[in-house]
């Protein structure tokens, strides 16, 4: 081991033959010490972890925001469809049947246990008394954490940068395309076209099953105001 300041760095060599998803003795390591017992130490132990995983945590819940918008935009374009949109929806089930969620809801603990998995604390005692604390980062472990998280980036920001599909101009949960679009609110709705007019059809939701909007037409409101334009 090659010792610098109050840590040290590990001699063995990052190869192959050493690289493990557990950590383990022949682990590639870099180690630093906080000296002494006391409650400043404590504190610093605790801040240091809680920046590194901190970073983490907020990384997740920004793609778990991105989740749920898309998941929201994708049940809501259920109403160009033929059993409709329902207003009521489990939202347990709606967990369990749209794929981002459920990746979501497995990569966010799969994720935080490979965290765990890099960094570990360690402490020195003699005569039965603490004399220090040292924190450990495994490079094999960290590297493995960099790996995951590049790829579900990857896998997210393909998913993020794709289009909605069908003829409903996207809202992403902004509240004035949505009040825009809905004008008849019932348990169970279908958007489609509702009404032809000159220069501007409508389209709108109602109780019971619509035609499609013409993709040729031009649509807006029902007081003839601003233009809709499809995607």
């Amino acid at each position: 081991m090659k010792y610098h300041n109050n840590g040290f760095i590990s001699y063995v060599a990052l190869t192959p033959q050493t690289w493990s998803f557990f950590p383990n003795e022949m682990s590639n390591s870099i180690q630093y010490s906080l000296p002494g017992i006391n409650i400043e130490i404590w504190i610093l132990l605790f801040v240091n972890m809680a920046v590194i995983q901190g970073s983490l945590t907020l990384g997740l819940h920004c793609l778990e925001l991105i989740a749920n918008v898309i998941r929201d935009e994708r049940q809501r374009r259920c109403a160009t469809g033929r059993k409709g949109l329902r207003t009521a929806t489990n939202p347990v089930k709606t967990l369990i049947t749209h794929p981002i969620c459920l990746v979501l809801f497995i990569a966010k603990p799969f994720l935080h246990w490979m965290f765990g998995l890099s960094f570990a604390v360690s402490n020195s005692a003699f005569n039965e008394k603490l004399e220090g604390v040292s924190i450990i980062m495994f490079s094999v472990q960290i590297w493995n954490l960099c790996i995951a998280l590049f790829i579900f980036a990857s896998f997210f920001t393909f998913v993020a940068l794709g289009r909605p599909r069908g003829a409903q101009p996207a809202a992403y949960g902004h509240l004035q395309t949505l009040a825009n679009l809905v004008d008849e609110w019932s348990p169970v709705m279908w958007w489609g076209h509702k009404k032809d007019g000159i220069p501007y059809c409508h389209a709108g939701t109602s109780d019971h099953p619509l035609p499609d909007v013409k993709m040729d037409c031009v649509y807006a409101g029902p007081d003839a105001g601003s233009v809709m334009p499809l995607s």
